[in-house]
């Protein structure tokens, strides 16, 4: 909030966090609203935040060979060309995937894949 207001300040107080910037006079419903929208931004900011490390906790329990089987998995590609890439059997790889699915705790691999994604697992 200020009572002095130009874009040079909006934007530096805008890349140092802030939510909204509001300049005097201002309404009071205004800033309660602004302060909600605040304090919800915070929410969801820890929720993400917690999340994310949460998965990165699962991620550090995989074995090299499930993290490079779940960096093909993220890449699109097939189990054959998983296995392939690996010089490993399709059943290999069918049984790290099951691992990796127990591990992760994903009911699917498009929720493994979403997993690994937020995680910041990239493909090969």
């Amino acid at each position: 909030m200020t009572g002095h207001g130009d874009v040079p300040i909006a934007i530096r107080a805008m890349k140092a966090g802030a939510v909204d910037f509001i300049e005097k006079p201002f309404n009071p419903e205004i800033l309660l609203d602004v302060i909600r929208d605040a304090v919800e931004h915070s929410r969801r900011t820890a929720k993400e935040t917690e999340e994310t490390n949460g998965l990165t906790a699962k991620l550090r329990l995989l074995s090299k060979r499930e993290r490079e089987v779940l960096e093909g998995l993220v890449a699109g590609l097939p189990n054959k060309t998983i296995a392939y890439d690996l010089d490993v059997s399709p059943r290999t790889i069918e049984i790290y995937r099951a691992r990796l699915m127990g591990k992760m705790e994903a009911h699917s691999l498009s929720e493994l894949v979403c997993m690994a994604t937020i995680a910041g697992v990239r493909p090969k």
